[in-house]
């Protein structure tokens, strides 16, 4: 994108010494660059250098130069001969090298400078989304293939950007020559101001006859990325801070951007105004409307804005008045430019922005737009429209899943060069979650096993029952954590945890229960045949222990694999105390087991129990008999006898 939004220029400034020549001519070069006169101030600088001229200050300025230019591999040439004489800089300059460094392939340099910056500037978003994700390029790589990718049809050598749909034509934005004498170059990058034009559409999204837009409309400087209601009665654009003749101007006496609104009537556009939120002091540009035409998103750098431009979003009311610009936050919004939005009738929110991980310069990103209004995961929408370039100003129908956007990438026709393209596979990053269910002895498929799918917070998502082969099988997100857990009568429960590889494909999971090892009767005690200990109690407590809530974990386990059992809980105690004494000790012991057991699920009705005191010594240790603290502790217990099954 070459310079159709705002720049924030930060500058630290050296002093170096040369001939007085050199430094007459760099003056007249940085002249030139503070009035952001890029093109001339280049070449100044390149004559400089290439004389042997070397200057913190000048490659600085001039590495800018060509990276607020859009010459992203001269920017990395020139960054490169700055961090080669210090890299005592400002943290922006890593990530502009590290942006610039991508341009031309060279990514393990430019994850470096991220890594960098992001120490030297550990509140910025862009360094924090870089150190969370630093596997961007596999997710890019997941997201790719795509798209088919063409010209449009309507590139001029000149700059052609920015397209909206409107009345089976494509009105886009274009700096070509028409051979007006009233056409101006902007000095910024020695282009014509943009005007905007139609295309012809045809059926199958191929672009006809080019015409002008409306007079009325198009000015001597810049109009562009335009959007339309449904009805054709209304539109909403970018131009210049310039209406009705007057040209107005911010502090420093330099013509922003501003959002206009202009009305269809009588066979022509009329009634241009600019927004009630527009600002001398600040931009606004590239609006762009909801689905049902009652919010209007757009970009701009005014005061609350997060990075160097942001979107935002403001309500349209029914008597065609505004509310007030909201911010849409850090969910979407970082320190660099974040611009260009466009909304699908599918609710997504489209958009370019330079601040997250990428594949250098703007890439485009989508991110679904919930019911409550908040944002869902920013995806990268992969390679094929993005690229090591600008990318940005994505446009789509998504009933035939054709759409067109703008780059600047190598093999255009001109400065920016707009893209027509085919969407032949939704962005969803999904795998097939399979395995076999087998009987861990015997090695032989196990069919109707219930498999649960559940999320790393254990909502369940899906259940399967698997074949006579023991297969299962679940379409899973790339990404994402999940628990499965597989069960089978007769069969000791199994659950397993499992992150998804952020790639498509396969993703295997098997499972071997083991069967359970003795068949129950009404009668037995459970805790023998399930080879669970019994549940010890300290002396003269009724309090769960560690060691016995570890225990109590089985018997729940059991339990819940068979629904129907239940159980008599039976408490002793030692011959130490009383016999009245130990009865009651015993019985609120067994209260506490069951406490214990319905806490963790288990129905009341399920459980019944008594305490037995000393009547039941499993050992010689009664009362003056001398015995150890181990065998009284024996008979410190509880058991479960099984009443139903």
């Amino acid at each position: 994108m070459k310079n159709h939004f705002f720049l924030l220029l930060t500058i630290v400034s050296t002093f170096s010494f040369g001939s007085y020549a050199q430094k007459s001519t760099v003056a007249t070069a940085d002249k030139k660059y503070e009035n952001y006169i890029y093109v001339d101030a280049i070449k100044t600088y390149e004559k400089v250098a290439s004389k042997g001229y070397k200057s913190v200050d000048m490659f600085q300025k001039l590495g800018n130069a060509c990276y607020f230019n859009a010459e992203l591999e001269k920017a990395a040439k020139w960054y490169g001969e700055l961090f080669a004489m210090t890299s005592d800089l400002d943290s922006e300059y890593f990530f502009r090298y590290a942006q610039s460094l991508k341009s031309i392939g060279e990514i393990v340099k430019a994850n470096e400078m991220l890594e960098k910056f992001h120490q030297k500037s550990t509140n910025d978003s862009r360094g924090k989304l870089f150190e969370n994700d630093k596997n961007y390029l596999e997710k890019i790589k997941a997201n790719s293939g795509r798209y088919t990718v063409m010209d449009a049809g309507i590139n001029s050598k000149y700059s052609d950007y920015g397209s909206s749909f409107f009345n089976n034509k494509l009105v886009f934005s274009s700096a070509r020559d028409t051979g007006s004498l009233g056409q101006v170059k902007h000095k910024w990058n020695n282009q014509y101001f943009t005007n905007l034009y139609t295309a012809e559409l045809g059926e199958d999204m191929k672009t006809g006859t080019i015409e002008k837009f409306s007079k009325t409309i198009n000015s001597k400087f810049h109009e562009s990325t335009p959007v339309f209601t449904k009805d054709g009665k209304t539109m909403y654009f970018t131009r210049n801070n310039y209406l009705d003749g007057k040209k107005g101007k911010d502090g420093k006496k330099i013509t922003l951007i501003k959002i206009y609104k202009a009305s269809f009537e009588n066979d022509n556009w009329g009634k241009v105004t600019a927004l009630p939120f527009d600002s001398d002091q600040y931009s606004t540009a590239h609006p762009a409307l909801s689905p049902d035409e009652k919010t209007l998103y757009f970009a701009s750098d005014m005061s609350g804005t997060i990075g160097q431009s942001d979107l935002y979003k403001v309500k349209i009311k029914e008597d065609g008045s505004f509310g007030i610009p909201e911010n849409l936050g850090k969910n979407i919004n970082t320190e660099g430019k974040d611009t260009f939005p466009f909304i699908s009738d599918e609710n997504e929110l489209y958009f370019a922005s330079d601040g997250r991980p990428g594949l250098g310069g703007l890439d485009i990103f989508v991110s679904k737009i919930n019911p409550d209004g908040t944002f869902g995961e920013v995806k990268n929408v992969g390679d094929g429209v993005n690229s090591p370039k600008d990318d940005f100003a994505y446009l789509i129908d998504t009933k035939s899943r054709k759409g067109f956007f703008t780059s600047n990438r190598e093999g255009g026709n001109g400065y920016d060069d707009i893209y027509a393209f085919l969407e032949t596979k939704k962005l969803k990053c999904e795998q097939e979650l399979n395995g076999t269910i087998t009987d861990l002895a015997s090695k032989q498929p196990l069919a109707e096993a219930k498999i649960s799918l559940y999320d790393s917070d254990f909502k369940l998502i899906n259940t399967f029952v698997s074949d006579i082969n023991g297969k299962y099988t679940f379409a899973v997100e790339c990404g994402k954590t999940y628990n499965v857990r597989c069960e089978k009568q007769d069969y000791t429960t199994k659950e397993e945890k499992i992150t998804i590889e952020y790639a498509n494909g396969k993703t295997n999971l098997n499972f071997e229960l083991e069967k359970i090892k003795c068949q129950v009767a009404v009668g037995d005690d459970l805790g023998k045949c399930f080879e669970i200990k019994m549940i010890h109690f300290d002396l003269n407590k009724s309090d769960i222990r560690l060691d016995a809530a570890l225990d109590l974990e089985k018997i729940l386990d059991v339990m819940n694999h068979f629904p129907a059992m239940k159980l008599d809980i039976r408490s002793y105690t030692d011959s130490r105390g009383t016999a009245k004494y130990n009865e009651n000790l015993s019985d609120k012991r067994a209260k506490s087991t069951i406490s214990w057991l319905t806490k963790n699920g288990v129905d009341p009705s399920r459980l019944t129990g008594k305490g037995y005191g000393e009547s039941q010594l499993v050992n010689k240790c009664s009362d003056g008999v001398d015995c150890t603290e181990e065998e009284h502790q024996l008979n410190r217990r509880s058991e479960f006898i099984i009443t139903a099954l």
